[in-house]
């Protein structure tokens, strides 16, 4: 969870991803936000995303992302 808040901190500074729960509904990460995302999940936990799982509940908290990158990971 730690790599992940901090690949988050680095595109959002101002912003505490250990409590957010509202990513995506309160436009914290944008479309671009999650390309890169997906691209820094692969690069540091050898885990793809597929598209039908790049939806707003997934990416709306770093928890419920850490859950798919878990979910992905097995």
């Amino acid at each position: 969870m730690d790599i992940l808040l901090a690949i988050l901190e680095d595109m959002h500074s101002d912003i505490d991803f250990g409590t957010c729960e509202t990513l995506i509904d309160d436009g914290v990460l944008d479309s671009f936000d999650i390309i890169t995302l997906v691209a820094e999940i692969d690069s540091e936990f050898d885990v793809q995303i597929p598209v039908e799982e790049i939806i707003p509940d997934n990416f709306n908290s770093a928890r419920a992302l850490y859950n798919l990158i878990e979910r992905l990971s097995e």
